[in-house]
């Protein structure tokens, strides 16, 4: 069913917003505790419930809970998160190629100190991958350098059926890394460029020079997130909805690709706490006057989260509503008619420093409201994980919140 191309739909998703109590904040959550004036308000004038954007079984991370949250099953649909962001990086893949996630890391001791390498500058991560490419000879490999620690391996006419087994480097942040390597078909070459990228960052010349100029403490690679070519029908096909994604991330515009969305580039956007907030609001309401959908993706949240620092996620979640949230609304109230969902995708609580899978707050505002539906009074005075639970809506499939978003049914 296309919808009325008058009107305008958007996503705000404070990336791993979601946490769980904190005794240094009273027991509160930090969505409890943050000063959050502009999602209360959202909260308050439209519907709130909880849902659940991992499916049992899977792994809670970004590329699953984002999946679901766009509006695809992520059981029928998901194929990998590197293929995603090689995707927004331009890279073709065939049918036989496996596109392989390559983080800058800090290993020390055999332990997982920092999976982004310090928040490593995107020079400093371009010149390492240059040199793994011009000295690791492994047949049919090719080394694609992204932003900051995020980057990507190809392996080309990948030879096995099955996928190598891997770990995600910020699930095993301060703990041993043995148990964590790369396992089952294909291992065996993973981890020896793991190993090799060790020796190559400590005794290049090029890695030393880029070392006193850039940001950056990388001292190996760590591959994971396997995965081939996506194959999924656009949300024009599905929903007649055509827009953008906004995001820090080549996984949220990797996945806004594959849904037949287009990036909009974002000066200043580091998908850290240091991010241009104001810049994604003001390119959100720049373009929407063109299109039907918006995604408005901010990652600073979640990397506070890994980090464990509780000061730097409080500061990020008022960042996003004072100046991604309150913008937007006030912006998109021009409009006649309007439709915000604003969420989370998956907790990254502070006392794990990862993901997790439980279910997450979310809110709708729309500007007809909410009146003689079945979601007539479900809504609350502060948006947060106790509220949004104490409604009563549970969404138990995720990928089922844009047909709410768009039909006001499920």
């Amino acid at each position: 069913m296309e919808k009325n191309n008058d009107a305008k739909y958007v996503i705000l998703l404070g990336d791993g917003m979601a946490d769980l109590p904190i005794e240094a904040l009273g027991g509160r959550t930090p969505l409890e505790y943050a000063g959050t004036p502009n999602m209360d308000r959202l909260a308050a004038g439209g519907i709130m419930g909880v849902a659940r954007t991992v499916p049992d079984g899977m792994q809670p991370g970004s590329d699953i809970a984002n999946l679901s949250i766009l509006g695809y099953d992520p059981r029928n649909f998901f194929s990998g998160r590197a293929p995603l962001e090689a995707l927004n990086m331009g890279i073709d893949l065939g049918p036989k190629d496996l596109a392989i996630r390559c983080n800058m890391v800090d290993i020390r001791d055999g332990v997982m100190e920092d999976f982004s390498a310090g928040h490593i500058a995107s020079e400093f991560s371009a010149v390492i991958m240059k040199e793994l490419g011009a000295n690791i000879d492994a047949a049919n490999m090719e080394y694609h350098p992204g932003v900051s620690y995020r980057n990507i391996v190809v392996w080309r006419n990948y030879p096995h059926a099955a996928l190598p087994e891997t770990t995600p480097p910020h699930d095993i942040q301060g703990k041993p890394v043995k148990p964590h390597l790369p396992r089952g078909a294909g291992a065996d070459v993973l981890n020896d460029i793991m190993v090799r990228s060790a020796g190559i960052i400590a005794s290049s010349r090029a890695v030393g020079e880029a070392r006193s100029s850039y940001k950056g403490t990388p001292t190996s690679v760590w591959l994971w997130g396997c995965g081939k070519k996506p194959a999924m029908t656009t949300l024009f096909d599905r929903f007649g909805l055509r827009g953008h994604t906004i995001s820090a991330v080549d996984l949220v515009h990797g996945l806004g690709r594959a849904a037949g969305l287009t990036p909009i580039p974002v000066p200043g956007a580091t998908g850290f706490i240091d991010t241009n907030y104001e810049g994604k609001a003001q390119a959100l309401l720049r373009a929407l006057p063109g299109v039907n959908f918006i995604f408005l993706h901010v990652e600073s949240p979640d990397e506070s989260g890994h980090e464990g620092n509780l000061e730097h996620k409080l500061r990020a979640i008022e960042d996003f509503d004072r100046k991604i949230v309150g913008p937007v609304m006030d912006g998109i109230s021009s409009y006649d008619n309007y439709t915000v969902l604003m969420m989370p995708d998956h907790p990254t609580p502070i006392s794990i420093r990862t993901h997790s899978a439980d279910p997450v707050p979310f809110a709708i505002y729309s500007s007809g409201g909410w009146k003689g539906t079945p979601y007539e009074g479900k809504s609350g005075s502060f948006f947060n994980e106790k509220n949004a639970a104490a409604t009563g809506l549970f969404v138990p499939e995720g990928h089922r919140l844009i047909e709410l978003m768009l039909y006001k049914k499920l």
